[in-house]
């Protein structure tokens, strides 16, 4: 039987969508292609006081593409101007890139195309960054049936004089790249961080680079320009490829989330991160971003200490507190699906450097349910990779993004909002809703497609699907019921079979066992706190 792959296709009016700034979202090929590319050209705005979406339908939109980029200027009332991407048709026939420049005038409510000489070439996955009154693009891509290109040159657009000009910066430049990270100093130079590339080492084959090394080009006057190589200091991003940036509160650059993906005999599996780090650019400085924990939990987690830890709170280092040295740390984020099954995303969080926490302050609060309350997992956005994320009144604003569970791939549309000024908590504003998920099935064999060009092998085909779905349906309620008064450690020692059984059949035979097994666990963990 030829082997399976799921896509999920993203339904209306407000479908999930990833990638970068305003990007929609494609159903991203891998081993195999997927049924349907869904590209847009909506537009939709968030009321930060109102907390709601709204669409706002404007005439004469950019065509439909993703992998572009777009910046928010303040002049002329406020306006947002987007660059490239690239353009792919539902049947995948028609794929090609765009060189394109608009702007969205925010006070009138209108596109406008800005037709100027001497722009970048076509291309997706640059990065694109507001310099005093410039607009600079850097890197990208372009692809074709043939071949591909990654480059490495730097195009400014001057938004007094609406032309564009190819900087000839002096100095050794970055490697050619895509998905980097582009930030603009107050100065107006710009610093770029890690990206992707890949070159060709044989026919067929590729080889990829995760680039970790950072770069600035700096601005000497509207003509002259610089690259140097910086070598910042403290706690740097492990390396991977899909992080998003921002601009944070007092000079400081972020970075978010992203995956690291390793190539197993002609599989890919990815590790996703949701972690956060801050790069201080007046200090040159890198440092991972820890949540402190709202008040109520930080008392939580004070009559915890009171009952274990008070003997320690005289130590110093890590050794007095009895805590192993820092090092990664690999966490199994849950996610539900519409049917109730519980697939997993492992994350990789690097544990702080330096100097370690001070053990908290003790209150004398009451100690009931202390314990019980304290090991509530905080909020937190699950690991993923291209989400959107902006900024505004020292508020982080983190939506969308994609993520992979096996053959799997999905597109979140839930939004998250963190105070970057205290640090405490993310908040959830809308959740992602596990009812708008549709799965888009096809075959990797060339043998089905013919079939399904056939017709009546094609609806025989429908028909077992359909009723592999239907006994999905009906076996949804029949998982090991939990007893009365039972504990989760029994209830896994008299069902785990069962749940691995499950995961084995939702992540395929390729599976590696051990993943398999944490799976397993996992969503009998998930169904046991659903049912009690």
């Amino acid at each position: 039987m030829p082997q399976r792959r799921r896509c999920w296709r993203p339904p209306a009016p407000l479908p999930p969508r990833g990638s970068t700034p305003l990007c929609p979202p494609t159903l991203r090929k891998t081993n195999s292609s997927c049924l349907e590319t869904l590209l847009y050209n909506e537009l939709f705005v968030y009321n930060i006081r109102k907390d709601s979406w709204a669409k706002i339908d404007i005439p004469n939109p950019p065509p439909r593409r993703c992998a572009h980029q777009a910046v928010v200027v303040a002049q002329g009332g406020g306006q947002l101007w987007l660059f490239g991407g690239e353009f792919a048709s539902p049947d995948g026939e028609q794929f090609y890139h765009y060189k394109d420049l608009w702007v969205l005038h925010l006070a009138s409510r209108s596109w406008e195309q800005v037709k100027a000489s001497g722009g970048p070439s076509g291309r997706s996955g640059h990065r694109m960054a507001v310099s005093k009154r410039q607009l600079i693009v850097f890197g990208g891509f372009h692809e074709s049936s043939r071949d591909y290109i990654y480059y490495n040159d730097a195009h400014a657009f001057n938004l007094d004089t609406f032309a564009w000009s190819k900087l000839a910066p002096s100095g050794i430049a970055p490697a050619p790249r895509s998905g980097c990270h582009l930030a603009s100093t107050p100065e107006g130079h710009l610093m770029v961080y890690g990206g992707y590339s890949k070159q060709r080492i044989k026919k067929d084959v590729d080889k990829g680079t995760l680039h970790t090394d950072m770069f600035l080009l700096s601005a000497e006057s509207l003509e002259k320009w610089t690259w140097s190589r910086v070598s910042p200091s403290g706690v740097k991003p492990t390396p991977r490829s899909g992080f998003s940036v921002a601009m944070g509160p007092s000079n400081r650059s972020l970075l978010f989330g992203g995956v690291h993906d390793e190539e197993e005999e002609e599989r890919l599996e990815g590790d996703f991160f949701n972690d956060i780090y801050f790069y201080d650019l007046a200090k040159n400085r890198w440092f991972l971003g820890q949540l402190k924990g709202s008040k109520s939990e930080k008392k939580r987690r004070r009559r915890g200490a009171a009952k274990g830890d008070s003997h320690q709170a005289g130590g110093e280092g890590d050794e007095a507190q009895g805590q192993p040295p820092p090092g990664p740390v690999e966490i199994v984020k849950e996610v539900v699906a519409e049917d109730g099954t519980v697939m997993t995303v492992k994350q990789l969080v690097s544990a702080p450097q330096g100097k370690p926490t001070e053990p908290p302050e003790l209150e004398g609060e009451d100690d009931d349910d202390g314990g019980s309350e304290a090991s509530n997992p905080p909020v937190e956005p699950c690991p993923r990779s291209n989400a959107m994320l902006a900024v505004k009144h020292g508020v982080l604003y983190l939506y969308g993004g994609m993520f992979e569970v096996g053959d799997r791939q999905f597109t979140l549309n839930d939004l998250y909002a963190l105070d970057l000024h205290k640090m405490e908590e993310w908040k959830v504003l809308v959740e992602m809703d596990p009812k708008t998920q549709e799965w888009l099935e096809e075959s990797e064999s060339d043998e089905d497609v013919e079939g399904a060009e056939g017709g009546e092998e094609e609806e025989g085909d429908e028909e077992e699907d359909s009723d592999e779905e239907a006994s999905g349906e009906d076996d949804k309620e029949e998982h090991p019921t939990v007893q009365q008064d039972e504990q989760f450690a029994d209830y896994l020692s008299r069902t785990e079979q069962y749940w691995v059984n499950l995961a084995r059949q939702n992540l395929g035979p390729d599976a590696k066992e051990k993943k398999t097994v944490k799976v397993g666990q996992a969503m009998a963990k998930a169904f046991y706190e659903g049912a009690t």
